[in-house]
């Protein structure tokens, strides 16, 4: 077949919905590829997804291995719920008078023939005819060949045998001879790199990048993965495609007139608000307005990584937002990030999910949480601009957390600026009046309309939340030691 005839048939899918989008919808058919990766990165478990989306598809599939028994193989696929019924499973033939009952050890796999080993291989493919073919490992087959040259024909001569017989094959190499074979990796049609990066607390990190696919432009750059119960789960990086549909131009609403009227009537849809403070200065609570209350008649979704779930859950309920509610009845989705316990690749996949799901107003709380919480962030800006993006392009109304360093005073600054990533910046901050500390809210930006340039008293208590009248008679607010210049009934309980 073809190179053109065989881009022309459907592809292939590998099993893992998250790899086939980064394939463009899965293996060019009837082509030989190369997965590499060092031990324990999730080769095998790739290599037995991709065999049973083919047996579930009514296909012959056909697994060689030169490394693990089929009983090994059977308990890898016990421990993801799997069964490998239907997978035809060819092992490493044992020699001529090395059974057990004839010697207590088995001779080492580079004592077996490399000829009687591929033609047995070879007859099983004749014998069964496998759409899918998965070899492993080619550290083994190296092993046997011994000699580097031997090895490299023995490849070619493979890959001439696969031709023209209808078949995917998949090679499995676990680099234990050092780095890749560029000569291997260019006779192959596609090169795919797994990788783990381990971490001194929490999961380690595993990435996926394809570094090679002929005819077709597969998406770039490194992916993150993870590998649970029922398989590998992979990540794509975001892409934020323009969207042509007409955006809400209805004001997102906060449930409190003050603070709508501060910010010009509302947030817009398909924007992002930034809420920063000190902590404790009311930036959640703000925030959870939108998210939690059920003003805007939309759901959402609230993603923590500082606070406890059922804390927060209780403060709303207590400020009156009835958030218990809301999630009971599946308006509101919340979700409590551990630490160490995901990629940002896999949390951005969740905030997508939410949004597939009919989440219009997203809170992530904080942006100071998830740079302690995933571990190794590269380039955090980028990973949160590709976020936002495709979240205004979906008409979503996001609201970010930034806690400050500090309580009180001018000089509090933030972990990362991320001011100009958003279209609403809101500071919140704390000042003190005659022995008393009280908190303070302004509107810094808001490039999708005019706003308020004043400064107002924010109060939480037993009553709810309520955003006070402009704090005119006192000049000196955002530095936390403000002067008074106004009259005594100025310092009543500002509400105005």
């Amino acid at each position: 077949m073809t190179e053109s005839s065989a881009l022309e048939l459907p592809p292939v899918s590998t099993g893992i919905p998250g790899f086939d989008a980064l394939l463009r919808g899965g293996l060019t058919p009837h082509r030989m590829y190369l997965v590499e990766g060092l031990p324990g990165t999730g080769k095998t478990t790739l290599a037995l997804q991709f065999l049973m989306e083919g047996r579930d598809a009514g296909e012959t599939t056909l697994y060689v291995t030169l490394s693990e028994s089929e009983a090994e193989l059977s308990g890898i696929a016990r421990s993801h719920g799997w069964s490998l019924d239907g997978i035809e499973i060819f092992a490493l033939p044992v020699a001529e008078g090395t059974a057990p009952e004839d010697q207590y050890t088995l001779y080492h796999p580079a004592e077996v023939e490399l000829g009687v080993t591929v033609k047995g291989m070879l007859e099983a493919v004749n014998r069964l005819k496998p759409t899918r073919v998965v070899l492993d490992s080619l550290s083994e087959l190296k092993l046997l060949a011994r000699d580097p040259l031997r090895y490299r024909r023995q490849i070619l001569a493979l890959k001439e045998f696969f031709t023209g017989k209808d078949c995917t094959v998949i090679l499995l190499d676990d680099l234990s001879g050092g780095a890749g074979d560029l000569q291997l990796q260019s006779l192959a049609h596609g090169v795919v790199v797994l990788e783990m990066l381990p971490f001194a607390y929490g999961r380690a990190r595993r990435r996926l990048r394809i570094s090679k696919y002929r005819g077709v432009a597969a998406v770039e750059g490194s992916h993150d993965f993870a590998i649970r119960r029922g398989g590998l789960s992979v990540f794509p990086r975001i892409e934020a495609a323009t969207s042509t549909a007409p955006r809400d131009q209805t004001p997102v609403a906060s449930g409190l007139a003050e603070l709508d009227q501060m910010l010009g009537g509302g947030l817009t849809w398909g924007t992002t608000a930034l809420l920063v403070g000190p902590a404790g200065s009311g930036k959640s609570t703000l925030a959870a307005q939108y998210a939690a209350s059920g003003a805007t008649h939309t759901k959402g979704a609230i993603f923590l990584f500082d606070e406890r779930a059922g804390t927060f859950v209780r403060r709303c309920d207590a400020l009156g937002m009835k958030l218990s509610g809301r999630l009971a009845d599946g308006s509101v989705a919340l979700q409590q990030i551990e630490p160490g316990d995901m990629s940002p690749g896999e949390f951005s996949n969740r905030v997508c999910q939410a949004v597939e799901q009919g989440a219009r107003v997203v809170m992530i709380d904080s942006l100071n949480g998830y740079l302690n919480a995933i571990p190794q962030v590269e380039e955090p800006l980028v990973r949160m601009h590709e976020l936002l993006s495709f979240l205004n392009e979906r008409g979503v109304a996001t609201l970010i957390i930034v806690a400050q360093h500090g309580i009180v005073g001018s000089n509090m600054p933030t972990p990362i600026d991320v001011s100009y990533l958003a279209d609403s910046v809101l500071l919140l901050r704390f000042f003190e009046a005659r022995g008393v500390v009280r908190r303070a809210l302004s509107v810094m930006k808001k490039r999708s309309g005019a706003h308020e340039a004043t400064i107002r008293e924010l109060q939480l208590g037993p009553d709810g939340v309520h955003v006070g009248r402009a704090l005119s008679e006192f000049q000196g607010v955002l530095t936390g030691v403000p002067q008074f210049v106004g009259s005594a009934d100025a310092l009543g309980d500002g509400r105005g």
